[in-house]
């Protein structure tokens, strides 16, 4: 059912962009960008999803595998937050947390999409203040640390690793697919562990490894029902939330007793 719905949006697009196209200068370089939906609802059963994204980049001309054409990028990233990464050693015969490394302001969810291999689309210095690419995001530490600076690189690895194993990071090369010689689509997965908060979807495009347009659009993930309830309990009055959960925790326990007691 989602399928034709998202088919005949495209179309519909595709009908407007084009009409708009041809009423614009055709010396522009124009692009438009639209998703699937822009909300995304977490209830219980969510177990992941994915959006589509799709759009128009006007008055290119565009030939594959040609290095002076033009290439897009498109980046999801999801709301910053502070995450530490901690490395195991033994100690005393048992393994245990020693070195730890706390990034700060870093994408809570990142995912990127491109036409070729990122590294060909532009030079390293544009790629990082960009942010495009599991290489280039700026993962900023904290100023007290007790990683050594030859180690830094290995924890900087290690964290997007991980991220990458849970499914909040990841990276599609030549996984956008031009429909026409203008119109695009590519689909980003969204993870069941996907944290709720305002995303943004940046779409870039290239010309000869400069960057002459950009768009930038809002996807909201939110929790929706009795899970938002226990969500903004726990944010908002974790002590309520907790002495809740306590009373919940006996009053089940107190019942199954009731339930399964022998005469």
């Amino acid at each position: 059912m989602i399928r034709p719905v998202i088919l005949l949006c495209t179309v519909l697009l595709y009908v407007l962009l084009a009409g708009g196209a041809s009423a614009q200068n055709r010396g522009a370089l124009d692009l438009v960008t639209a998703l699937s939906s822009d909300v995304i609802s977490i209830q219980s059963n969510f177990t992941g999803t994915e959006i589509v994204i799709f759009g128009q980049a006007s008055n290119i001309e565009r030939q594959p595998n040609d290095p002076s054409g033009y290439e897009l990028a498109i980046v999801v990233e999801g709301p910053p937050q502070d995450i530490t990464t901690r490395r195991k050693g033994r100690f005393l015969g048992v393994w245990v947390n020693r070195e730890a490394e706390r990034f700060q302001n870093v994408p809570s969810f990142y995912a990127v999409a491109s036409t070729i291999d990122i590294g060909r689309m532009a030079n390293r210095t544009v790629l990082d203040e960009l942010g495009i690419g599991l290489n280039h995001i700026n993962l900023a530490v904290s100023g007290v640390s007790n990683v050594a600076l030859s180690d830094r690189d290995d924890f900087r690895k290690a964290f997007i690793r991980l991220r990458q194993e849970t499914g909040l990071y990841s990276e599609q090369e030549t996984s956008i697919e031009f429909l026409t010689d203008t119109m695009f689509r590519t689909n980003i997965p969204l993870p069941a562990n996907i944290p709720v908060g305002d995303y943004k979807v940046k779409s870039f495009l290239f010309h000869q490894g400069n960057m002459v347009s950009q768009t930038e659009q809002s996807l909201a993930v939110a929790k929706t029902g009795f899970e938002q309830i226990t969500f903004e309990l726990a944010q908002d009055y974790p002590l309520v939330y907790g002495l809740l959960a306590v009373v919940l925790a006996i009053f089940t326990g107190w019942l199954a007793g009731v339930i399964f007691r022998k005469d």
